[in-house]
């Protein structure tokens, strides 16, 4: 776990690592196959956002966040305002508009 901006939230959030993503993925899968008539939402992914909250310390009420919520998903930070590239090929830094130089790094 590491804390990142997320350029969706607009906020340093919460972001797993592959081993942490991997359960969560896990749990978000058996929370899609678990959901029956009449069951919320809320009670198929409690599983899902529990596990979050105990890895990350954050409550996460939104079971999609989590799943973009992944370290590997981001790039490197920006070498002008740190905060990281959305992906890790980007070129263009989509919190300032820096333009890196070697998106190859």
């Amino acid at each position: 776990m590491k804390e990142l901006w997320c350029w969706r939230c607009k906020m340093e959030i919460p972001m797993l690592d592959e081993e942490e993503y991997a359960i969560a993925h896990k749990l978000y899968g058996e929370a899609l196959g678990r959901r029956k008539p009449g069951m919320t939402r809320e009670e198929s992914f409690k599983p899902m956002l529990n596990y979050y909250k105990e890895v990350t310390g954050f409550e996460e009420t939104e079971p999609n966040a989590i799943m973009h919520h992944r370290i590997a998903q981001y790039g490197p930070p920006c070498e002008n305002c740190g905060k990281p590239y959305r992906t890790p090929k980007a070129s263009f830094c989509a919190a300032c508009g820096n333009k890196r130089e070697n998106k190859n790094e």
